[in-house]
């Protein structure tokens, strides 16, 4: 996996910043959506779901009947799960000791969002015992 690439929407992109505002200091999260591949992946859309963690300021969790729920809706829109994303509303950009212990879609990506001042957005694929740092790309939609 190493070399990997995220290529996001500039739509899908624009969708994760401004969901991680309205987060405030609480962690935003969802699924990404479009084509997986194994050294590249492609976004085409974001759906959002909510953060159901017991300090959601800290970290995130997703009820797992919505994920089963949008993960359906994405397949049926003839889309597969890429992987998913969360903020980091005050932490760094890369993944937490928390995101390495609760990761569990080896080959997929997280992409993180900070905020420090404006927004960074990063991507990791994990591989089931740790997670690689994946380049990034932005295409228009």
């Amino acid at each position: 996996m190493t070399g990997s690439v995220l290529r996001l929407s500039r739509s899908a992109y624009d969708d994760i910043v401004h969901q991680g505002y309205d987060g405030g200091d609480e962690e935003v999260c969802g699924v990404l959506a479009g084509e997986h591949g194994d050294t590249e992946s492609v976004v085409r859309e974001v759906h959002r779901a909510t953060n159901v963690a017991d300090e959601p300021q800290v970290r995130y969790a997703m009820d797992p009947e919505e994920q089963f729920e949008i993960i359906e809706r994405v397949e049926a829109d003839g889309m597969a799960v890429v992987g998913f994303y969360h903020s980091h509303p005050a932490g760094p950009v890369q993944p937490s000791r928390t995101d390495v212990d609760r990761a569990t879609w080896p080959g997929y990506s997280y992409a993180i969002c900070a905020f420090d001042g404006y927004p960074y957005l990063g991507s990791w694929r994990w591989t089931g015992e740790t997670f690689e740092r994946e380049t990034v790309a932005l295409f228009a939609d």
